[in-house]
């Protein structure tokens, strides 16, 4: 299949980054403690398989794959409040690893899927190829939607802060913008 030389460089870091992805979470899944992660990164495990081998495909394959075989997952947010979590344990980083605590494997994950995720958006806005630009859409949504799951994990567990945003600066911002006047469903044009 034909690329272009900057899809090529794009795809190329893609699957470096997914290569990483699936290695890692073999191991997370071999050592998190709580079953809650375990299936969670269990679930997610399969389509970042997917997600790798059609980028393979992509790069190997004189024809254009069948970009339907990956679909993301869909986003089913859980949590009840968005602006509260559990109390945080305090924590500092280890420098002699050799079992990765549960925290470590979730913001891990965490940080590897929103990275994932911004470099799919960047990516695909940057695809001429409408095959390959699609299949990172999707890829994009799907790290995207594994981070927030990942997040609600965290948040309800006490791994990652949620608090709400004080009433005086919700109340300082809705005061910068205003909504431009609509006339039955379009914006009013200018006047010339």
């Amino acid at each position: 299949m034909q690329l272009a030389a900057h899809e090529l460089n794009e795809l190329s870091e893609l699957v470096a980054g997914c290569f990483n992805t699936v290695t890692c979470m073999s191991s997370y899944m071999n050592q998190a403690q709580d079953p809650e992660l375990k299936q969670l990164l269990q679930k997610h495990f399969p389509l970042h398989v997917k997600d790798y081998n059609l980028k393979v495909e992509f790069l190997q394959s004189q024809s254009v794959p069948n970009i339907e075989k990956f679909q993301p997952d869909t986003l089913n947010p859980q949590l009840s409040n968005y602006t509260q979590s559990q109390p945080l344990p305090a924590g500092a980083p280890r420098t002699n690893v050799q079992q990765h605590t549960d925290r470590e494997i979730a913001l891990a994950y965490l940080i590897n899927q929103k990275g994932s995720a911004k470099n799919y958006a960047v990516a695909a806005t940057e695809c001429a190829n409408p095959n390959l630009r699609t299949f990172l859409e999707n890829a994009f949504l799907n790290s995207s939607h594994h981070a927030y799951e990942m997040f609600e994990y965290m948040a309800k567990k006490g791994y990652y802060p949620l608090m709400a945003a004080p009433q005086t600066a919700i109340d300082t911002m809705s005061t910068i913008y205003q909504p431009v006047p609509m006339d039955g469903g379009q914006p009013q044009m200018p006047m010339q």
